[in-house]
């Protein structure tokens, strides 16, 4: 019985101790959060602004289908995030493929996401930095989908690859864009107080 009321007690004693260990730490400091943020984004810079250019994908049955691909890159929150819209248009302009994706950072575990909306499908996914662009996983059981870009001197150059453990990478997908010029899209137009 004794015991019991030993584990008790200090059981009481220690949760009473949390809020107060909580308080002492006090809650994040956004400014310092924010300011963060953007000091990640803005080696993304080189991401913004508006392309156009060809892709293919590799289709179920092998065959290569080509579209003109456009993206549209530019950052919101105060720079705090950066959101992307990706369309595929066919030869008589109908829109057949349209994503949108927002990267972000978390100074709290000091890593960026991309969270991503393409197809019907929803995801988060581990992206990274590169020194010329980016690159961007999706686990799908035994395989990883993972997507590199470089972006220099005006050129936006993408490509997907399926990995097997064992086997050799397959290419599915691939974009060569040119850099149309700068956007204020998406932070533009915000609904003003009056």
């Amino acid at each position: 019985m004794i015991k019991r009321k030993e584990l008790i007690v200090s059981l009481a004693l220690t949760l009473g101790a949390i809020p107060a260990t909580l308080s002492a730490q006090g809650p994040p400091d956004p400014v310092a959060l924010t300011s963060a943020q953007k000091e990640a984004m803005e080696a993304l810079s080189f991401m913004d602004g508006e392309w156009r250019g060809t892709a293919w994908t590799l289709l179920p049955t092998g065959e290569k289908h080509e579209l003109v691909q456009t993206e549209r890159i530019g950052s919101f929150l105060g720079g705090a995030v950066k959101v992307i819209e990706g369309r595929g248009y066919e030869a008589d302009g109908t829109v057949s493929f349209n994503a949108m994706a927002v990267i972000s950072y978390d100074p709290g575990t000091e890593a960026f996401n991309l969270r991503s909306y393409a197809q019907g499908q929803v995801g988060d996914f581990e992206f990274t930095p590169t020194e010329d662009g980016y690159e961007w996983t999706i686990p799908a059981g035994p395989m990883t989908i993972r997507y590199k870009a470089v972006i220099t001197d005006g050129t936006f150059s993408e490509v997907g690859d399926r990995i097997v453990p064992g086997q050799d990478p397959i290419r599915f997908f691939e974009m060569k864009l040119q850099r149309l010029g700068d956007t204020d899209w998406p932070a533009a137009g915000a609904v003003v107080m009056r």
